[in-house]
């Protein structure tokens, strides 16, 4: 069976969007769920939460391919290797990317020449979609990072998804990505009326109870309005801020085992995590 393709995206920035996928990452790993994480943002956030700063700038300085090379399909002439040569998606792909000893989870990493791919989109929407339908049965689950802006990566996440999730910030101009996402998707399934692709979902990730106020209740209300005219649902469960989240980030860990966590706060991302994984028809034991 091939895997659920969910790609987590919204066109506004700093909604805690890389963070997301990367718990998510770590939770479908530790409930044995064979899940492929791409990172397709230029910044690489993901690929360095994943795999910690460290090694990331050693697969970097010894220019092992990256999601890059998918996009370019080959890889460039080297000291070792004088020509170039075509590339394929296993050449990309880290296996055992994850934090357990047992880790079901690999990773697409990115790096900052994937914004070279903008200059010269022509042809390149489908190839993730492409080289994905080559590994799909090897998984259960695939998780993608998308940059806070529409472009022709934009596009290829959609040709390789079943479903979007969309993290969301309670708080002014929380809702500034909304409607331009709406018409992306709209605009994409327009054109490809063959593909199903869709909102399974928004979340209220990096709210605090410590703001939450006129404010923070303005800005939910607001996302429920866009929600109810999408018809898009709204997990129940919010994803609290936790200065946890980013040092789980700087250490490479799954929330629950990251230092000094306060118990609450993977018990929260827990419960969100199987309100998720049941939007998408996946059921964790």
């Amino acid at each position: 069976m091939a895997a659920i393709s969910v790609s987590l995206i919204n066109m506004k920035g700093g909604v805690g969007k890389t963070t997301l996928a990367a718990q998510l990452a770590h939770y479908a790993d530790r409930k044995n769920l064979r899940t492929l994480a791409i990172d397709l943002d230029p910044q690489s956030n993901l690929s360095q939460a994943l795999m910690g700063a460290k090694d990331y700038v050693t697969h970097i300085n010894q220019k092992k391919p990256t999601v890059v090379n998918l996009f370019e399909q080959y890889l460039p002439p080297t000291i070792s290797s004088p020509s170039p040569t075509k590339t394929e998606i296993g050449d990309i792909i880290i296996r055992h990317a994850g934090y357990w000893h047992s880790t079901t989870l690999d990773l697409i990493p990115s790096r900052l020449e994937l914004s070279n791919t903008l200059k010269n989109p022509t042809g390149k929407e489908r190839k993730l979609a492409k080289a994905l339908s080559k590994v799909s049965n090897d998984y259960d689950l695939i998780l993608i990072d998308c940059a806070p802006t529409e472009s022709i990566l934009t596009e290829a996440a959609y040709h390789a998804s079943r479903y979007a999730l969309v993290p969301v910030k309670p708080e002014f101009l929380a809702t500034i990505g909304l409607p331009l996402l709406a018409n992306s998707v709209i605009e994409f399934k327009a054109e490809n009326s063959d593909h199903a692709l869709d909102i399974c979902g928004i979340v209220f990730n990096h709210s605090s109870s410590y703001s939450d106020g006129p404010e923070t209740e303005s800005s939910v209300k607001e996302v429920k309005v866009e929600a109810v005219k999408n018809d898009w649902h709204i997990y129940d469960t919010h994803v609290r801020y936790s200065r946890s989240y980013a040092k789980a980030s700087r250490e490479g860990t799954p929330i629950g085992s990251t230092s000094y966590v306060r118990r609450n706060v993977p018990k929260q991302f827990a419960s969100f995590a199987i309100e998720f994984f049941s939007s998408i028809g996946i059921v964790t034991p």
